[in-house]
């Protein structure tokens, strides 16, 4: 019997002003897998992230219909606190923007806007994220040095750590790989994998090969709508729609 979903869109059309970004979106992403988001530019992939949590508020002039869920409560209720569903859906963007701050106070700066104070907890927190975002064993040794002398790839790996210091959910990633060199972006990569352990992660991956890496299931979206959605395997290697086969094999996109 499959486990129940994390996130639930139902019916959910996102607008920009009169520009329909997402159209009619029906998705279930399940807990503890890696979903990845594809599809050519323009195609609704930032905007679907950015409505899971309601980042698109920020955005002047802009209107949804239908619902999205997280365990089955709608994000859009007039009960719901954004900063915490912001907390339970961390969002990572394609560009690392480390604070100017030391290692360790990088990772320690949200749980201490939220009021944890005691410095042994806060040693276990930051431990415990950069364990996570497999960075620990490159910087234990240099915790009160600058985030900003880390390369591209530990500063993304950083930025993922400062998310999950407030123990969310589900974490959103927004290419993140696309300024990295190959090796780099294999150890973010290696951190996505054991994240999905405990996390639900959702990844606009940087191409088509990383999806088909790392990946669990795939939701190849085009002109804002869900053209297909289902296994990875099955989306890389028996595509139903044409338009899917011909994305993965290069053709357009």
């Amino acid at each position: 019997m499959p486990e129940k979903a994390k996130i639930g869109l139902d019916h959910f059309h996102f607008l920009y002003g009169d520009v329909m970004a997402l159209k009619d979106i029906n998705l279930q992403i399940r807990p503890r897998q890696i979903f990845a988001v594809l599809g050519p530019a323009r195609s609704g992939k930032t905007t679907l992230l950015k409505s899971m949590n309601r980042l698109t508020d920020l955005i002047y002039g802009t209107n949804h219909t239908g619902h999205i869920y997280i365990d089955d409560q709608e994000i859009y209720d007039a009960q719901i606190s954004l900063p915490e569903l912001r907390r339970r859906v961390g969002m990572v963007f394609d560009l690392p923007t480390p604070l100017p701050l030391s290692i360790f106070e990088n990772v320690a700066y949200g749980p201490r806007l939220k009021g944890l104070g005691q410095r042994r907890r806060l040693e276990e927190v930051v431990e415990k994220a950069l364990r996570s975002s497999v960075l620990w064993e490159e910087v234990k040794d240099r915790l009160s040095s600058s985030a900003l002398r880390l390369s591209g790839g530990q500063q993304q790996r950083l930025c993922i750590a400062r998310v999950l210091a407030l123990e969310p959910e589900v974490i959103m990633l927004d290419e993140p790989c696309s300024g990295l060199d190959p090796i780099s972006t294999a150890s973010v990569e290696r951190s996505l994998t054991e994240l999905k352990e405990k996390y639900t992660v959702i990844l606009v991956p940087h191409n088509i090969q990383q999806a088909s890496r790392v990946a669990d299931r795939v939701g190849f979206f085009m002109g804002g709508e869900v053209v297909e959605e289902g296994p990875a395997d099955q989306i890389f290697t028996r595509p139903k729609d044409k338009r899917t086969e011909d994305y993965i094999s290069g053709k357009f996109g």
